[in-house]
Parts: C-alpha cells; sequence; structure tokens
C-alpha cells in the first residue's frame, strides 16, 4: 500500500530529534522513529497493541541531503511486515 498524501505530509514535518513519535491517522496508529535532525526514518501504520507495539506495515525513508542541508532524495519504501 502506498503511503496517502496525509501520511507524508506528516512525516515531512521535522519532530523531536532520535526519538520514537506515537500519532493516530485515520484510524491508523502510526509510530515513528527520528533521526538526530528529527526527521522521519523509520515508520510502522497499524493497529497499536497492549504492549505499545505497532501491528501492521513496515517503511523505511531513503533521505539523501547535501552539505548545504537541502534535500536531494527523499522516498519511503515498504519493507514488510511489522510485528
Amino acid at each position: 500500500m502506498p503511503l496517502s498524501e496525509g501520511i507524508l505530509a506528516q512525516l515531512r514535518k521535522t519532530y523531536e530529534p532520535s526519538a520514537m513519535v506515537h500519532q493516530h491517522y485515520r484510524g491508523k496508529d502510526l509510530a515513528f522513529k527520528t533521526d538526530a535532525r528529527g526527521n522521519p526514518v523509520l515508520l510502522f501504520i497499524g493497529r497499536l497493541d497492549e504492549q505499545g507495539t505497532v501491528k501492521g506495515e513496515r517503511y523505511a525513508r531513503t533521505l539523501t541531503q547535501d552539505a548545504a542541508g537541502n534535500i536531494i532524495k527523499d522516498h519511503w519504501e515498504r519493507k514488510g511486515k511489522a510485528s
């Protein structure tokens, strides 16, 4: 399943650096890890279970920037099931 524009809009924002962020979007639970700059780089979409783990799909981000910090490549790839 490709990521919707609404989810991508959430993932384009910057958050607390090196953190795990939990959010809800249209009935789905989202959990994502951020890098040292606060950019989301690992995403889990699905349902939150009793242990606080998201069961569903896992995505990884390829984010390449130049020396000035301009984004050269920004791509999300589905990596499979998250359990």
